[in-house]
């Protein structure tokens, strides 16, 4: 029979069809047993960080309490800068003397306000005293936002959580550009005449 084609041989490795996973450990197995350092795509970092407790640290609490339990806090916004006080009450506003109402005409302004309180649940029991100044009411309403925040931080320091969640306590740095010399403001520069 001269026609026969001989027969492929047949091993243990031909047999055996490896799954891509088997194949990765079979690798791995390899790579330290040579000794030689394995790349992974952090499949195996993720695991071992993830079993290891995550210790988070201390938040940083800007208001202070005096010792008749009155907490204050300070915030800024631009060029406006609030003093708040809070005590526990029956959930009077003040700013500058006058109600929320009165002082803040915009609603915008006086959600903004009311909102770090209504977030953790302090509304309606703890009473509000601001001293503002500088600024427009915005700048204003975000200064009064971030020391009402800081102070209810220093009241109770549970509530510094969902203070964080709602961006609460996270001052905003953005301040009027300076003036330039040889330009009409921070970048607006003068009209250019060619004749």
């Amino acid at each position: 029979m001269e026609n026969e084609t001989p027969e492929p041989e047949v091993t243990e490795e031909t047999t055996e069809q490896q799954t891509p996973v088997e194949a990765e450990t079979a690798t791995s197995e390899e790579a330290t047993a040579s000794g030689v350092p394995e790349l992974t795509l952090g499949s195996s970092l993720a695991t071992e960080t993830e079993e290891e407790d995550v210790v988070k640290p201390e938040p940083v609490i800007r208001g202070k309490l005096d010792k008749h339990g009155v907490a204050m806090g300070t915030g800024r916004r631009k060029t406006a800068v609030a003093r708040v006080r809070i005590k526990s009450g029956s959930g009077n506003l003040t700013i500058n003397g006058a109600g929320l109402n009165e002082y803040l005409r915009v609603e915008r302004d006086r959600q903004m306000v009311e909102a770090p309180l209504k977030a953790t649940d302090t509304h309606g029991k703890v009473d509000v005293w601001v001293r503002v100044s500088g600024g427009g009411t915005t700048g204003q309403t975000g200064a009064i936002v971030l020391g009402i925040a800081r102070a209810l931080e220093a009241y109770n320091s549970q509530l510094h959580e969902a203070l964080a969640a709602g961006r609460f306590l996270t001052r905003d740095s953005r301040m009027v550009e300076r003036k330039k010399f040889g330009f009409k403001k921070a970048r607006k520069s003068f009209q250019f005449s060619k004749r």
